[in-house]
């Protein structure tokens, strides 16, 4: 009866499969190896991939040669790789769980990409969904934790989600199937073991369907989750704003959507923020407070929001030669003797060339900053400027500064420095050009 709703499901839900080739994740406990005979079974075509995380010593080793000797009996195809688990969880400072998690996702991937599997397959059931249910409730996750775990990602498919425990070890019995029994999976110290053991047999004494009626429940909140996405999804199309490699986001705006510390949550999660109570803080704080996760920065400006991709700090300054274009800049910029003004545009500029200093130096802005803007009298400070510009802080960050010696010759792409304009007297004229 497995057989056939794994055949079934495989042909309704999960049709490319057929096509393979596919990378199964065998650990050699019950339900990889389960797994495995169904493919074999339903004429599917894969290899399977074994991580040995050195943890148990003799009892890994073990596992490895039994997943060798499966492949062997099913003529498969076998992947197997080791990770030093604990010096990957020194060296990352993460728990032993996300450790393996992150080591073998990676593998996986690599061996999918450079063999041109079509995806990984692994063995998660419905005990496994209930679990992480319940996990994620006792962690205070947001409804997303309580959809479930995905039947297919970019990276996976988990086509045994609809089989329970009970199910695939009744199988595994009747067909005489052998796998190995983990030793740690009875220890209660773990989470989820702790779940499995004490939480999820009362459960279950409390209806007899329960296991059924958590899974409807939970395609009912899968569904609800899809609503709130397309809703989220219209919402940042009319809050967002894209200006560059920067998303504008006004406060007075986003502030009419209630509850808003909901909305901040749902519009801001997929950029890795975590502490919201610090993202909420921001609509009331003074220019220029940010927070920062480990991809992005959001930062108060003004009346608006400012959401930015994490960038490598860029090195102090950079030295420019005379001619031609500098290819190592973090910007490109094209010299050239030039006989007389060409183009006008806020990309290029022409001054006497007799008037700077070699190397030009390309730089941030610094304190006390100070030049004389073209088509004004006199100077200016920078950050005046660039306040009587409206220009934004991750702006005036990014800004970058073309300067001769000491004196700032081009806010590039926005104003250019009046002491080294073209006049009568000028011999040799320079055309500096930015390149997009």
């Amino acid at each position: 009866m497995v057989l056939q709703e794994f055949k079934n499901h495989i042909k309704t839900n999960f049709p490319a499969l057929l096509q393979g080739p596919l990378l199964l994740a065998c650990s050699g406990g019950i339900d990889s190896v389960v797994l495995a005979h169904l493919c074999a079974l339903s004429e599917l075509d894969f290899a399977l991939a074994h991580c040995n995380f050195k943890l148990r010593g003799a009892a890994s080793d073990a596992d490895e040669e039994f997943v060798r000797e499966l492949a062997v009996k099913l003529d498969k195809k076998v992947y197997v790789t080791t990770f030093d688990t604990n010096a990957y969880i020194a060296s990352n400072k993460v728990s032993l769980q996300i450790a393996a998690r992150e080591l073998r996702y990676q593998w996986f991937n690599n061996i999918r990409d450079q063999d041109g599997f079509l995806t990984v397959l692994t063995a998660h059931q419905a005990d496994d969904n209930l679990e992480t249910f319940l996990i994620n409730l006792s962690r205070g996750t947001g409804v997303d934790g309580l959809t479930g775990i995905p039947a297919e990602t970019n990276s996976a498919t988990r086509p045994m989600l609809p089989f329970t425990r009970a199910q695939i070890l009744t199988y595994a019995t009747t067909g005489k199937i052998v796998w190995r029994e983990d030793g740690t999976n009875a220890e209660t110290k773990y989470l989820r073991n702790s779940i499995r053991h004490n939480i999820v047999p009362l459960l279950k004494e409390l209806h007899p369907t329960f296991l059924k009626n958590f899974e409807n429940t939970q395609k009912y909140l899968q569904q609800t989750a899809v609503l709130a996405d397309n809703h989220i999804k219209q919402v940042q199309k009319e809050l967002f704003v894209h200006k560059g490699d920067l998303v504008e986001i006004s406060i007075p705006r986003l502030q009419q959507y209630l509850p808003t510390k909901s909305y901040i949550y749902a519009l801001l999660k997929d950029f890795g923020f975590t502490e919201w109570e610090d993202v909420l803080g921001l609509l009331t704080a003074v220019s220029g407070k940010e927070i920062h996760s480990k991809t992005h920065r959001l930062l108060k400006d003004r009346d608006v929001l400012l959401l930015q991709t994490r960038k490598e700090t860029p090195m102090d300054s950079y030295d420019i030669a005379l001619e031609g274009e500098s290819s190592k800049l973090p910007i490109r910029l094209q010299l050239t003797e030039v006989t007389a003004m060409e183009e006008i545009s806020s990309d290029a500029i022409y001054v006497d060339k007799d008037k700077l200093v070699f190397p030009l130096q390309l730089r941030k802005k610094r304190e006390g900053d100070v030049f004389y803007p073209f088509g004004l009298k006199g100077k200016k400070k920078l950050s005046k400027f660039f306040k009587d510009e409206k220009i934004d802080v991750i702006s005036k960050e990014a800004q970058w500064l073309l300067c001769s010696g000491d004196k700032i010759v081009w806010v590039v792409g926005r104003r250019a420095d009046n002491r080294f304009k073209i006049e009568r007297t000028t011999a040799n004229i320079l055309k500096i050009k930015l390149l997009h």
